[in-house]
């Protein structure tokens, strides 16, 4: 029997606040750079396991309106770590996918982002031919720990 995926009305929240003013294309990407074990195989075949802790940070990169409210907000996080690391809040977030089945039912896939900060500054550019991409305002995360539940 096949099997059928809806998706849509997607939610960003970071610090406790929705995310609402997206850019285009990808507005949020959550991405796991490591691998949560690493396994080395010796001599007859001996092999062993690590756990990687590492395997559980993950990458946060959102697509603002550049100048939007939800993009000054961001900013001003930004500053505030660039003024006091040590002193900085770490963000915390949520991203929930929705899910249909066709059928009515729908679930939602629940990403839980602890102990963040941003890993980049906001790149700018000027364009005369019509290059959307100066609009955008791209904020590059990085959280220690990340959790996938079904809700």
């Amino acid at each position: 029997m096949p099997v059928s995926t809806l998706t849509a009305e997607d939610t960003l929240t970071l610090y406790d606040r929705v995310i609402v003013d997206l850019a285009d294309d990808d507005v949020s990407s959550l991405s796991f750079n490591n691998d949560l074990v690493a396994v080395k195989t010796g001599k007859n075949k001996n092999s062993i396991y690590a756990k990687n802790e590492m395997g559980n940070n993950a990458t946060l990169t959102i697509r603002l309106i550049r100048g939007s409210s939800d993009d000054q907000f961001m900013n001003s996080k930004l500053v505030e770590m660039q003024k006091d690391f040590v002193a900085t809040s770490l963000a915390t977030g949520e991203f929930v996918k929705r899910l249909g089945d066709g059928q009515g039912n729908v679930i939602r896939d629940v990403y839980t982002m602890q102990g963040g900060t941003f890993t980049r500054r906001v790149d700018s550019k000027e364009n005369v031919s019509g290059d959307t991409e100066q609009a955008v305002a791209i904020y590059t995360m990085v959280f220690a720990n990340v959790i996938r539940s079904h809700q």
